[in-house]
């Protein structure tokens, strides 16, 4: 654990502890609702958003979401904490866990018919990536993946006009090309225009739907992983992080399977 996260833990610790020392017995019996909770910062402060908010192991203390950070609160409302919620028993980051959790993809929602799909050795993992033409973090990842093996990629074509003007017009080659795979490797890896499709040509294709689902999904830049699983990595990691962050939905695919199979 960093010194700036452990500063964090007993930072909320001091706030635990000045929430809920001075309760009576009283309000110890009494303990509002997350409901409540919502409804008294709504009242306290109007102008600001808040998401859902629920309770936490802390008692007294309750996780708001706030855009896409999760403060903590204590039951008056007036002291909020941004930080990590830690369970030191039990060497977890629960707010590290929520946060993973809120961001996840539904996979199995993806239109994965509007992706280049490759298949590399036996398929068994999956990954969808979110990936520009034009963008240098971009290719670097696939520098990474290229001798990544035991694996469906499947890539959606999702050029960022404001930064690439010409982004566009390269993936739609990419997706008019015969051979949709071999077209998007020689333009990442060899800086190669696919033989059959000029940038020029066009055909029925999804970028545009591409750039909507990433609004939508919350993808703001490329280049962007999902892992089977839904869990997101942004950015272009190395290929021994990849590997180790697929070997968690692995994992845990394996292990809801052995959970489905003791119960049948």
């Amino acid at each position: 654990m960093t010194i700036s996260k452990l500063h964090n833990a007993l930072c909320l610790c001091l706030l635990g502890a000045s929430v809920t020392l001075p309760l009576s017995a009283s309000a110890q019996t009494a303990v509002p609702t997350a409901n409540a909770i919502a409804e008294r910062l709504q009242s306290l402060y109007p102008a600001t958003r808040f998401g859902a908010v629920t309770t936490t192991p802390w008692p007294g203390v309750f996780e708001v979401v706030m855009g896409a950070n999760l403060a903590y609160v204590d039951e008056s409302g007036q002291y909020f904490l941004f930080g990590h919620l830690f369970d030191m028993k039990a060497q977890r980051d629960l707010t590290a866990e929520r946060k993973d959790a809120q961001t996840r993809v539904d996979f199995a929602a993806l239109p994965l018919a509007d992706a280049v799909k490759e298949v590399r050795g036996n398929g068994a993992r999956t990954l969808a990536i979110f990936s520009d033409p034009d963008c240098p973090y971009c290719l670097k990842l696939e520098t990474e993946i290229k001798d990544l093996t035991d694996v469906t990629i499947y890539t959606f074509l999702m050029p960022i006009a404001s930064l690439h003007p010409g982004a566009r017009s390269k993936a739609i080659a990419v997706w008019c090309a015969r051979d949709q795979v071999a077209a998007w490797h020689a333009l990442m890896l060899r800086d190669m225009q696919p033989d059959d499709a000029s940038p020029a040509r066009d055909c029925p294709h999804p970028v545009d739907r591409n750039v909507a689902l990433g609004e939508r999904l919350g993808i703001n830049g490329t280049p962007t992983l999902v892992a089977g699983d839904g869990r997101i990595l942004p950015g272009a990691a190395s290929r021994a992080q990849i590997e180790a962050w697929l070997a968690r939905a692995t994992a845990s695919a394996e292990g809801s399977a052995s959970s489905t199979s003791a119960a049948r």
